[in-house]
């Protein structure tokens, strides 16, 4: 690994400018991720100075955050030309006085990356630093490892720059990108993070104890275990998830993307399935659509026949075929069925949930079954 600043390309070699940069094995950790720091903020000066990348705060509410007024952008071109138009000089500001690097990490865009020297045309990070040292004879710190990642944006769809795998949300993407930038490794599983801060975050799932809920007196062995326990089975004790156009407050992630389609208009990225085209709202879905329906995965099989079941719960609704258990009971009634689902359709002739209702003469039905009658019965419609 080379540590240095200066660079002369005479005989195509790289100097040290000042022996002060080699590392000093007796320096505290303190002094030298100062010192690294420093080196990140000047190389992201050079970046910053001699190309069109723009910085990106972070991803919330209505969309992209700008670095420098806080204002948020639904999308990546509309920052761009803000961060350009309104904030050159405070870009420029901002780098001399040695800010700019939000967490020890600066989230660049590159679409359609330039340097403003020549106005060469640049692939990536790494070929405009390669390109602003050879031909524009630009100095840059070359024995640290980048803290600068690259995002593009030229469609709708999010995908790594890197390997061109494709994401529905910024932040699943930028967490993908650690996968990249492995500048910090775990020790125990091998993971790697762009920055401290992120290992620190990630050491925590390995650390057992006793983390007692924040609801209930369930008690897990990691805090990442009570963390998912709580977001998953506690949703409903309190809303977490805001609305970035009016502040309305939702209980999951999946109400307030709902809300925003449909009451302010908002555009939510699904992710599309490569080999049928099909949409889905999460990575996950499509990850089950794809172990589903493409690799036809089928892990759970009946001990009575030779069907397989993608899923447990599915193996557990067709079994009930071969042993005729009805353990399911109407608490109001006391009849018994061999389903969950069918018992809570049949609660809803207790509670008198007429859901299904006819949309000519206005009647309304408990079940589904009962208004499919209705619609061929009354009015010749196969519904």
């Amino acid at each position: 690994m080379f540590f240095f600043v200066g660079v002369q390309r005479k005989k195509n070699t790289v100097k040290a400018e000042s022996s002060s940069i080699l590392l000093n094995t007796n320096e505290s950790k303190p002094k030298v991720q100062e010192r690294d720091i420093k080196k990140h903020r000047f190389n992201l000066k050079q970046i910053l100075q001699y190309s069109n990348a723009t910085p990106i705060r972070s991803y919330r509410g209505i969309g992209y955050v700008c670095c420098f007024c806080q204002t948020q952008f639904p999308e990546t071109s509309k920052l761009k030309q803000h961060t350009l138009d309104e904030h050159t000089r405070k870009m420029e500001l901002d780098i001399k006085n040695g800010r700019m690097m939000f967490s020890f990490i600066v989230k660049l865009d590159i679409t359609a990356l330039q340097c403003t020297i020549c106005s060469q045309n640049i692939e990536n990070l790494e070929r405009l630093t390669s390109h602003l040292i050879d031909r524009h004879d630009k100095k840059f710190y070359t024995d640290i490892k980048s803290h600068m990642v690259p995002f593009k944006f030229e469609s709708d769809t999010l995908r790594c720059v890197t390997c061109q795998q494709v994401f529905n949300k910024f932040k699943c993407l930028l967490e993908h990108m650690n996968t990249h930038y492995r500048n910090y490794i775990c020790d125990q599983c091998e993971a790697g993070y762009v920055n401290r801060a992120m290992l620190k975050n990630h050491l925590a799932c390995h650390e057992v104890g006793s983390f007692t809920c924040d609801w209930c007196s369930k008690v897990f062995t990691n805090s990442r275990k009570k963390r998912m326990h709580e977001k998953n089975v506690h949703v409903h004790c309190g809303k977490v998830n805001r609305c970035g156009y009016c502040g309305e407050m939702f209980t999951s992630h999946r109400l307030k993307e709902k809300h925003m389609m449909t009451v302010h208009g908002a555009k939510i990225a699904g992710v599309t399935c490569q080999a049928c085209n099909k949409t889905f709202a999460t990575q996950n879905g499509l990850r089950i659509h794809t172990k589903r329906d493409h690799l036809v995965e089928r892990r759970f099989a009946c001990a009575y026949c030779d069907m397989r079941f993608f899923l447990n719960a599915e193996l557990q609704d067709h079994t009930v075929k071969h042993t005729g258990f009805r353990t399911f009971e109407c608490d109001v009634c006391h009849k018994t069925y061999g389903r969950q689902k069918t018992l809570r359709e049949h609660m809803r002739i207790h509670k008198d949930d007429r859901r299904f209702k006819c949309e000519h003469c206005g009647q309304a039905f408990v079940q589904k079954c009962s208004w499919r009658g209705h619609m061929r019965s009354k009015h010749g419609e196969d519904a």
